[in-house]
């Protein structure tokens, strides 16, 4: 089995890299020749166009679309459409805004052309441990790619799974995001306050290690949370400074259209953006409040 990999970021040829460990032929592109020279060596055909890249695949032609959501995926499909035959299937395993999916596959349908849109966890690590994949599109085409899926993922039957028709697999990606987001923002209030106590000197690489096993709070994150203690407990050289791809604001907008109370998801959310706000300027104006009603005392800048 064969298929095309559009973008060879570090996660495009990482998904790229294992799917040729599998057995299969992979064509990859980037709009940078280094970067298909660097991968070229790792048993991945280079192609240095989008044209290229279509010539050198067999009918029915699989392409995966591996880049940042947004304007480049619906660029890159606008490009490839009049270089594709009816029948041909183009998947996108970013982190794309489910609603665009859905109107991508409705927009290529009519080409004849079958999407299959797939959310992809897994991060750097994925190409060890393998890739949690959440698929959705038509079922007959979803079977077809079931290899390639199979290969990517953690075990043949775990660790992604068909979740329903198109713009589903995104969907399920972004809400698994907004998890993420909160578990992530209570693992760092929690270390924080350990940190903050300091009669007891904890040890917070011990206790991250302590946690790893048997606890009920034990995982990946966690695992994480400890390799990186490991290099540096006091992380004094990261900037608090948190950025977001937009998946944690889509769950939020998502949960205020369907009515349900998504508290936890919305505050990870704000304080991520809270931590890019360098004037502090709410935290300025509340202790001016203070200081008028109550008389209470504020620091000043020397």
């Amino acid at each position: 089995m064969e298929l095309g990999v559009v973008g060879l970021g570090r996660m495009g040829s990482n998904i790229a890299e294992r799917l040729v460990r599998s057995g299969f032929r992979v064509v990859g592109y980037a709009r940078h020749a280094e970067t298909v020279n660097s991968v070229v060596d790792k048993g991945i055909v280079g192609a240095y166009s989008l044209e290229e890249l279509v010539q050198k695949l067999n009918f029915p032609r699989i392409i995966w679309i591996m880049i940042p959501a947004g304007e480049s995926v619906d660029t890159v499909i606008q490009r490839l459409t009049p270089m594709l035959s009816k029948g041909d299937i183009l998947v996108d395993g970013g982190n794309s805004n489910y609603k665009d999916s859905i109107r991508r596959a409705s927009e290529l349908s009519e080409e004849g052309i079958n999407f299959v849109d797939v959310g992809t966890s897994g991060g750097i690590w994925g190409a060890q441990e393998g890739y949690c994949m959440m698929v959705g599109g038509q079922k007959e085409v979803v079977e077809h790619l079931t290899p390639i899926f199979k290969a990517l993922a953690p075990g043949p039957d775990k660790g992604w799974g068909h979740v329903g028709p198109n713009g589903a697999g995104h969907f399920v990606k972004m809400v698994h995001n907004g998890v993420e987001y909160g578990l992530m923002e209570a693992f760092g209030e929690g270390f924080t306050i350990l940190k903050q106590k300091k009669e007891f000197s904890l040890d917070l690489k011990q206790v991250s290690e302590i946690w790893r096993y048997g606890s009920v709070i034990r995982s990946w994150l966690l695992d994480l949370i400890a390799l990186a203690l490991a290099e540096d407990q006091g992380l004094k050289d990261i900037k608090p400074y948190v950025t977001d791809s937009g998946e944690g604001r889509w769950t939020v907008f998502e949960a205020i259209e369907e009515n349900v109370s998504a508290p936890v998801i919305t505050i990870s959310l704000l304080q991520r953006l809270r931590s890019r706000d360098n004037e502090d300027f709410t935290d300025r104006l509340i202790a001016i409040m203070r200081q008028q009603f109550g008389g209470h005392d504020v620091k000043r800048s020397e």
